[in-house]
């Protein structure tokens, strides 16, 4: 070798780079979970809110079983109703990725102008619901857990612990929207045990009503929890390759 001869490598002996793949963001018209979601919670609201915004407890869909049920259930209803129109906001991707400070402030509504006043007040809704003792078991219950999966999502993004708040925030979205599937298990129960009622509920229609109320309030809100949880405790998808 002779002398001056430069020793450093060149870019071609060097050694080979590695390059990572990113997969593209994904827009919103191509996530197809978003646009029908806000479109149920529309259509939800819009069958659902009438009968609580004329203040008129004779349109009232829950009978009243003492003086104030009927406002302590237009509270309910109408926070309940910012709940599920911000947890639209809050699990939209486009919306978290890219318009953080909205993100943040429509969290805030969902906890304190959302879920906080309407779980408190379905404690006393659901502890004096006429449709039974099971359906009341488990409107309080749904209520608790309401109430503590948001507290906990809400503490843990405080503490900036955003791994936890996520999960907790899922299965409060979960437990947020289980209404929906509420009303949609009630018609079914009622295909299948109505033509049951002169032999197994002896021609007791309460009987049969709250059989019905009490498969729809358990069936609902503890499937959209299982769900939320199996989606939570699945294998994420590499988001990158490496070569």
């Amino acid at each position: 070798m002779t002398a001056g001869t430069d020793l450093r490598p060149t870019r071609a002996q060097s050694a080979p780079e590695r390059t990572v793949r990113v997969e593209p963001k994904k827009h919103w018209w191509r996530r197809p979970w978003t646009a029908p979601l806000g479109l149920v919670v529309v259509a939800f609201l819009a069958y659902s809110l009438p009968p609580y915004l004329a203040f008129d407890p004779a349109r009232s869909r829950v009978p009243s079983t003492f003086p104030a049920h009927y406002l302590f259930l237009v509270g309910h209803v109408l926070f309940g109703s910012i709940a599920m129109v911000t947890a639209v906001l809050q699990v939209w991707p486009s919306i978290r990725r890219k318009h953080p400070v909205l993100h943040r402030y429509s969290g805030r509504a969902y906890v304190f102008a959302g879920v906080l006043p309407s779980g408190l007040l379905a404690l006393t809704v659901g502890a004096a619901t006429p449709y039974g003792p099971v359906t009341r078991a488990s409107d309080v219950l749904l209520a608790v857990l309401w109430l503590g999966t948001t507290w906990a999502g809400f503490r843990a993004a405080r503490e900036r612990r955003f791994g936890d708040h996520r999960r907790w925030m899922i299965r409060s979205f979960a437990l947020t929207m289980s209404i929906i599937l509420n009303r949609l298990i009630g018609p079914v129960a009622a295909i299948f045990l109505e033509p049951r009622l002169a032999t197994t509920f002896g021609g007791s229609e309460i009987a049969l009503g709250q059989s019905i109320a009490a498969l729809g309030a358990w069936v609902s809100w503890t499937v959209a929890l299982i769900a939320a949880q199996l989606w939570l405790d699945r294998k994420p998808k590499r988001r990158a390759s490496v070569q």
